[in-house]
């Protein structure tokens, strides 16, 4: 099964199928919900400071913050995806136990836009320590 992620990814999809299905769901898609989760919390939080802010002197921080954050959120949700694919591959349905991340709020929703020709856009991600292959 080929699959060319828009994101840069620590893994390919080849190397996900060959985990054993503990690791993918157990490990790696309840820890990227979590993640998920929190990655939202922090994007509303900064969306409503930055409604505080004049349009004019919102911070640049707080926005470099939230377009960083786009980034990881979307690459995260790639990966989740590249991990449901590579439970179907192995013939395990995954259960609406791990469609929560579909049920995320909706910042936690919108993938970055990246710039044209930027489809493998890097990701930076120092807190999550993910798998390693």
């Amino acid at each position: 099964m080929e699959y060319t992620p828009r994101y840069t990814q620590p893994f390919t999809l080849s190397e996900v199928i060959a985990l054993d299905v503990s690791t993918i769901t157990e490990e790696e898609i309840a820890r990227l919900q979590n993640s998920l989760k929190h990655l939202g919390e922090t994007q509303q939080f900064l969306r409503e400071a930055m409604e505080v802010e004049d349009s004019d002197n919102v911070d640049a921080e707080l926005t470099k913050a939230y377009e960083e954050n786009q980034v990881v959120i979307g690459s995260q949700e790639e990966r989740i995806s590249m991990l449901k694919m590579a439970l179907t591959e192995k013939g395990v349905v995954s259960g609406a136990h791990y469609d929560d991340a579909d049920k995320a709020p909706e910042s936690a929703k919108r993938i970055a836009q990246a710039e044209p020709g930027d489809s493998h856009a890097e990701v930076d991600d120092e807190s999550s320590e993910g798998i390693h292959l």
